[in-house]
């Protein structure tokens, strides 16, 4: 049986409320930052990197952790198999809540932001249109989080080297996702306050997300069962990078741009991993 201790708990719960909290970030950047010329850009690379970073977690390490304690407890082909089936479950997972959500108000169709300053010009009829689109967004965007919050605490039982890597990868992601909230919300009601708070109440699904696996995976987390809740978790974090993360980043910029972030994100990531993995010997 694996334990986890209580200061081992609160850091784990720290690391999904700092990765939630960044939706709350994106509500106040949508009406205190005025896009410059290369915001556009850097937003796109930040996207790239997250991807990157989030494709090599979960491919290389989270992956390689699941299949070797699959095989511990299963045995070698066995092993295989059940962390492959189960890495498919978490992508099947991701496809499922996406399908279930109306594009509309899907979390990755973010409006670009140069669509941002249409909104000023609207109609009443259309600040009410937007106004339920912002609270639709936040729905979503709460539902679409509970899985994220899983990924940073299966992250975070595997130690500081892969916890705080997804962690800020999801808030990067995040970010964007809190715009695409206050933006609607804000220019439907004219209140920054109501944009903000539906901003943060949307990204605490994150926290809560965490919460709820905790309470229910640590009576029985076993070396199995985090094994299987790696595997689980990668198979949701490669489908957020493609679905989400990399459409997102070629939104804000050009293709080769994002291409940039995705490499560099791996790259980092891998000399990361590297040098935490000598540090530690």
């Amino acid at each position: 049986m694996v334990t986890v201790t209580f200061r081992e708990f609160l850091w784990i719960f720290g690391l999904t409320l700092f990765a939630g909290l960044s939706t709350a970030i994106g509500g106040a950047i949508a009406f205190f930052h005025k896009a410059g010329k290369d915001s556009g850009t850097f937003l796109s690379v930040s996207l790239g990197f997250s991807a990157g970073v989030m494709i090599y977690i979960s491919l290389v390490e989270l992956m390689s952790h699941a299949s070797e304690g699959m095989r511990a407890e299963c045995g070698s082909f066995a092993g295989g198999v059940c962390a492959v089936a189960i890495f498919t479950l978490g992508l099947l997972v991701s496809f499922g809540i996406d399908r279930l959500i109306p594009e509309v108000e899907n979390p990755h169709h973010v409006r670009a932001t140069g669509e941002v300053d249409l909104a000023e010009h609207a109609s009443s009829e259309d600040r009410a249109k937007l106004g339920r689109a912002g609270i639709l967004f936040a729905v979503a965007i709460g539902i679409h989080n509970f899985p994220e919050g899983l990924a940073t605490f299966a992250g975070g039982l595997s130690g500081a080297g892969i916890g705080i890597p997804i962690a800020v990868a999801i808030a990067l992601h995040n970010i964007p996702e809190g715009i695409a909230i206050g933006v609607p919300i804000l220019y439907a009601t004219g209140s920054r306050k109501k944009a903000f708070v539906y901003s943060l109440l949307s990204g605490l699904a994150e926290p809560v997300g965490a919460l709820i696996g905790f309470l229910i995976l640590m009576p029985f987390l076993s070396p199995f069962i985090l094994a299987a809740l790696f595997a689980l978790v990668s198979g949701i974090m490669v489908y957020i990078s493609f679905d989400e993360l990399l459409p997102m980043a070629e939104t804000y910029g050009k293709h080769h741009i994002a291409l940039a972030g995705v490499l560099s994100g791996m790259v980092f990531m891998g000399l990361g991993l590297e040098i935490s993995s000598m540090l530690s010997v």
